[in-house]
Formats: structure tokens, sequence, C-alpha cells
């Protein structure tokens, strides 16, 4: 039986120069600031921001008692990316992996990130691909929804 696949999709206007933004994304400290969403916190394993690099990070959820169980453990969840593409001002594209045993989250899902100049700023979005079935819709929404404010924070500030 083939599964169907899905793509999620979240944007933002952050006011903020796209130049600004896409360091955000290739400065090790600055990305496990604002990509885990509210939460979670994050931990860089591994990060090498080059085409064909990519980055491995752990996101540890805050409270003990959230809803879901963690794809890795039962309070975290690691994930392998890889960059496809480092647009610098432009975009990137990268593939995420989840360490996970369950196989509805098995599967490579590839993210496309894309910096539009907009008045006021840039209009970030963010669509991802093969979002694995594990994956509530409501919940990843959400989660790229505070990814995308936790960037705006950072770089708006």
């Amino acid at each position: 039986m083939r599964t169907v696949s899905r793509t999620d999709r979240a944007s933002r206007l952050i006011k903020a120069p796209a130049s600004q933004i896409y360091r955000a994304f290739i400065d090790p400290a600055a990305l496990v600031r604002w990509l885990p969403p509210e939460g979670m916190s994050g931990e860089m394993l591994e990060f090498d921001a080059r085409p064909g690099g990519g980055y491995r990070m752990a996101l540890h959820y805050d409270e003990a008692g959230h809803d879901a169980p963690g794809k890795t453990s039962e309070h975290a969840d690691v994930v392998e990316t890889r960059f496809v593409t480092l647009n610098p001002g432009r975009g990137i594209v990268q593939t995420a992996t989840f360490d996970a045993e369950d196989p509805a989250f098995a599967g490579t899902m590839r993210m496309r990130w894309s910096f539009e100049p907009a008045e006021g700023g840039t209009r970030v979005a963010i669509m991802c691909e093969d979002v694995p079935q594990g994956i509530r819709k409501q919940d990843h929404l959400q989660g790229l929804k505070s990814s995308l404010a936790n960037l705006a924070a950072l770089v708006e500030g």
C-alpha cells in the first residue's frame, strides 16, 4: 500500500533583511535558539554549513507532561538534516530525517525555506514536502509558526 505524501506550509513577514535571516540559518548558535518550537529546547550535536553538509540536533521537550511522546525517546526528537542548496539571502533547501524506530516517522522530509523581499522586511516561507505521517498536521503547523516567531524575535530584536 502506497502512503500519501503530505506538504505543510507556513510563512511570516519578518522585519529584517534577508541577509540577516540567512545568517540565522547558518550560525549553529543562532539556529539552536530559534528553530525549536515553543515547549522545546535545542542541543546542536553536529553542524556543517555547506551544500552536502548539514546538522544533527536534539530537540528536548520542556515539560514531561507533553501530550505526545518524542520520536527518538519519550522526551526528545533527534533530527539529522542535509543542506541540498544554500542560496545566501534567497533561500535554503534541506532534507530532514528523524531518528525514530516508529515507521510512522520514517522517511526523508524536504524543507524549502525562501526569503522574499516584502514591504517592511522579508517574507520567510517554509514548505515541507513528504512530511512523515506520524507528525500530526496541526502540531506541525503550530511548530512551524512557533519557529518562525522565534526567528523573528531573534533577528528583529
